[in-house]
């Protein structure tokens, strides 16, 4: 070249055509034979038809490497677009016509705004999958399952998928608001019963999950299948331990009150145990305020019970003589009579034998004292009849005094009283009969019914009616023998012959007899003694108490050794007087 440049001193463009005449002038100076120029033609030749080979392969090989770029865009084309789930995108050229350069720079572009696709698909796959699989991991309490990075298969990036992946995400997020809420749930009936009960509530519920203590935010709360069950095995625990509490506290409630009762522990001192009463009867779920079933609040109503039990122990005969005094009340408002004293001896025997549990004494009492109001109420509505009729038997024997009564008339001051009861003493008196067969008819039954004889104060009921039925028809006769005896008299006196003969006297008028319901004699003791007896009496007046008032209290009967009175049931006298009240 610096020869050709040289001899080209005009630096003409250098052709091949310049160059080989260039070079024939060289030959035709230096004398060169055709044969070595045709050799050295040749070489020239076979060098050419060599690079132009070389350029030639060189072209073919980029024309492959094109179109093996070509197919390789067009297979990604196709891969993103079935991946994204597209069938085309926009911008991409429909016909496929034009150079292999021409064809690629159509296809970059679209390549290219699909690759930017799809990593914007990846993405959201990768958002969506670590949020599902976050949400799998505390619910399956595994917690470094939602670290790892999900593996997204880049085979199926399509919208379809994407919302597959979304709708089951939504699915995940509804589950785990419910467990969430399930677990405040469960916390916060942990909270009440804890605080209900006096336990500690943090190391209660932190016990089952350290992310259910309230320094905790919510999200971070453990939602998984085996919190959720520690939480429901604790809540039934508790709720068990409640329950429990609750029936030992009633019954502790139940066994102070017995005993206060028992005892008549005056209203102060009860009422420091109000706490403990007050849910005597309250249900479990209506137990809600705080440290209301505390194991000290129970110990402390253990302690009192305990207290009051060796109290009880300490006052067993008075409480046994209040019972017995009960129960001597009740027989002595039903009428009927037994030994209190051989009972109360009885009593005081068995306590100070201490063969008997005290509980178990006044148990036995107040299974006395309620057979003993069973009793009473079978009794009531003959009681209320015998009341009746002997209320009738004081307003007939009122009555006669008054009928006897020779100024009953006069004007003095309550005469109009006197004369209005006299009336209504008339109507009564008149009932007395009814009453009397009323009242047989009814302790008839009574006695039927229960296989035993009706006893009042003491003395067969009946024997009492009985007694006064005949006595009522012994008065009638007497009143109409004194009837027919003054008619007689009346008729004797008017005769003339009566003036001139000597008057023979007049029999002696007997004392009238007067039937009135029976009395209970006072006795020095107080205890009345209802026996029938008949003796005279001036008036003709059943004899009455000390007061001159039927005494209605009896001798009270004996739980234990009730001791019978058949004696005082089976005597009666007689004599040809007029009755005393029995």
């Amino acid at each position: 070249m610096a020869v050709a440049d040289a001899q080209n001193p005009l630096g003409e463009e250098t052709t091949c055509g310049s160059l080989l005449q260039h070079l024939q002038q060289i030959w035709d100076e230096v004398g060169e034979s055709d044969e070595d120029r045709d050799k050295i033609l040749l070489q020239i030749e076979q060098e050419c038809l060599d690079v132009y080979k070389r350029k030639v392969d060189q072209a073919v090989k980029s024309r492959a490497q094109l179109l093996q770029t070509l197919a390789d865009a067009q297979v990604e084309l196709s891969n993103l677009l079935s991946a994204l789930g597209e069938k085309t995108v926009v911008g991409m050229p429909e016909k496929n016509s034009g150079t292999i350069k021409e064809k690629l720079a159509a296809v970059a572009p679209s390549l290219e705004k699909l690759c930017q696709q799809k990593q914007d698909r990846l993405r959201e796959f990768s958002n969506v999958q670590s949020q599902i699989q976050k949400i799998c991991g505390e619910i399956a309490g595994n917690l470094s399952l939602g670290e790892q990075a999900p593996v997204v298969d880049e085979s199926d990036l399509s919208l379809k998928k994407l919302e597959e992946y979304q709708a089951q995400l939504q699915e995940l997020q509804k589950e785990k608001s419910e467990r969430l809420h399930k677990v405040l749930e469960f916390v916060s009936t942990v909270h009440d019963l804890c605080s209900v009960l006096g336990l500690d509530f943090y190391s209660t519920v932190t016990e089952v999950h350290p992310s259910l203590n309230d320094s905790t935010g919510v999200q971070s709360k453990s939602i998984s299948n085996e919190t959720l069950s520690k939480l429901a095995e604790t809540v039934i625990a508790l709720k068990e331990d409640k329950k429990q509490r609750l029936q030992k506290l009633q019954e502790l409630a139940g066994q102070l009150i017995d005993l206060w009762n028992l005892m008549d522990t005056p209203e102060q001192e009860r009422q420091l145990f109000d706490h403990v009463t007050c849910n005597i009867s309250a249900s479990v779920d209506e137990v809600t305020i705080p440290g209301a079933l505390a194991m000290d609040l129970i110990e402390q109503a253990e302690v009192e019970v305990e207290r009051l039990d060796q109290l009880k122990f300490s006052r067993m005969k008075e409480i046994a003589f209040k019972k017995q005094g009960e129960l001597e009340e009740i027989y002595a408002s039903a009428h009927v009579e037994i030994d209190a004293e051989a009972a109360r001896e009885k009593i005081l025997a068995i306590i100070d034998s201490g063969n008997v549990e005290p509980s178990e004494l006044i148990a036995d009492m107040d299974s006395q004292i309620l057979k003993a109001k069973e009793e009473a109420l079978s009794r009531k509505e003959i009681l209320d009849r015998v009341e009746r009729w002997m209320s009738a038997c004081e307003e007939e024997s009122w009555l006669e005094d008054y009928m006897r009564d020779d100024n009953r008339y006069n004007a003095s001051r309550g005469a109009h009283l006197n004369l209005k009861r006299a009336e209504k003493a008339r109507i009564l008196v008149n009932k007395i009969p009814a009453m009397v067969d009323t009242l047989v008819a009814k302790t008839r039954a009574w006695e039927d019914d229960r296989v035993m004889t009706f006893m009042y104060d003491g003395v067969p009921l009946l024997a009492m009616l009985d007694e006064y039925v005949m006595l009522r028809h012994e008065r009638e006769e007497e009143k109409r023998r004194l009837r027919d005896q003054k008619k007689y008299q009346d008729q004797m006196s008017s005769e003339p012959e009566a003036a001139f003969t000597s008057r023979a006297s007049p029999a002696r008028p007997l004392s009238s007899k007067k039937v009135v319901g029976p009395r209970a004699n006072g006795g020095s003791n107080g205890t009345p003694s209802r026996r029938l007896s008949l003796s005279s009496h001036q008036n003709g007046n059943w004899s009455s108490s000390k007061d001159g008032k039927r005494d209605s209290r009896l001798s009270a009967p004996a739980n234990y050794v009730a001791v019978s009175k058949d004696d005082a049931a089976s005597h009666i006298s007689t004599s040809d007087t007029m009755p005393v009240t029995p």
